[in-house]
């Protein structure tokens, strides 16, 4: 067989095999016909209505700032005692406290107030601690501020079981404030208002009494209520009503003198502790304290018994 007769026998049996294969699945990719697919967008998302801003008011914060500004006190040169700036507390007032970066701030409470929490508005750039020092009465707490690096502005609030505390707090690059503490007048006013009651109530109830011109014959008659008197005598000048030493803790009952015909005219006196002091003498009295339920309690002079 020459070689012209081999591919004519090649050529025969690729066209018989060809013939018997299944003819090819169409294509899948991309056509290049004009028609395209529609796309589909998904839904919206329904997204729930948001309150609207208010806008802050320029003049509200005209208002904050100037009532911050005029609540802030400063220290001054004479509030230093050697290198401790004291502030006379009130409520309501902010202080100025100055620190630097590489000090510590002492700020010192009263001596015997227990410390409570402590605030601040910037605790990042701020170290903030507290210690304590003596013991007893005399246990003073302490709050330790230092600042990492100077022009920082920042806040504390201090409570305990007493008050609460508002503090400015700046940072310079230098200068600092080696201590700040406070006075308290409200409760040196309190002290000296106890320290004139208890000299009130220790002074006699009245001064050149003849105590052997004294008369108990007076009866106590009426209601009992707490503040039923224990007893009442006179000196011939002066009449004295004794009530129970509770007196005090309550509402004290008006006076009124009982005329014969049985007319009440309301009279003066002077508390003197628990004692009632009337500048005259009378028959009978009555004690008259309440307005829905009147408590009346009559003091009555009887037939005289001089105690000598």
């Amino acid at each position: 067989m020459n070689r012209n007769q081999k591919s004519i026998l090649l050529i025969g049996a690729v066209t018989l095999i060809a013939a018997d294969m299944p003819p090819a699945a169409p294509a899948t990719g991309p056509s290049s016909s004009s028609a395209t697919t529609p796309v589909i967008a998904p839904a919206p998302i329904a997204v729930p209505d948001r309150e609207p801003r208010h806008p802050v008011s320029s003049v509200d914060v005209r208002t904050v700032t100037v009532a911050n500004r005029a609540a802030t006190m400063a220290p001054i040169p004479s509030g230093f005692v050697a290198a401790m700036q004291i502030y006379p507390f009130s409520d309501g007032v902010v202080y100025r406290a100055y620190a630097a970066p590489g000090q510590v701030t002492d700020i010192m409470l009263q001596p015997g107030e227990v410390l409570g929490a402590v605030a601040s508005g910037d605790t990042a750039r701020w170290v903030i601690g507290d210690t304590s020092s003596g013991t007893g009465d005399a246990k003073r707490s302490h709050i330790l501020v230092k600042p990492f690096s100077a022009g920082l502005v920042t806040n504390l609030v201090v409570t305990t079981d007493r008050r609460t505390y508002h503090i400015a707090l700046s940072s310079t690059p230098a200068t600092a404030m080696s201590a700040l503490s406070w006075t308290y007048p409200q409760d040196q006013l309190l002290a000296i208002q106890r320290a004139a009651k208890d000299a009130e109530a220790a002074a006699p109830v009245a001064s050149g009494v003849d105590l052997t011109a004294l008369h108990f014959n007076y009866a106590i008659s009426g209601d009992n209520p707490d503040w039923r008197p224990l007893r009442a005598f006179d000196d011939g000048r002066q009449t004295f009503i004794e009530f129970p030493a509770a007196l005090g803790q309550g509402e004290a009952p008006p006076l009124f003198l009982v005329g014969p015909k049985g007319e009440a005219e309301l009279v003066n006196f002077r508390q003197r502790g628990h004692f009632y002091v009337v500048d005259r003498l009378f028959d009978a009295a009555e004690l008259r304290l309440g307005l829905k339920h009147q408590d009346v309690v009559r003091v009555t002079r009887t037939a005289v018994q001089r105690r000598g």
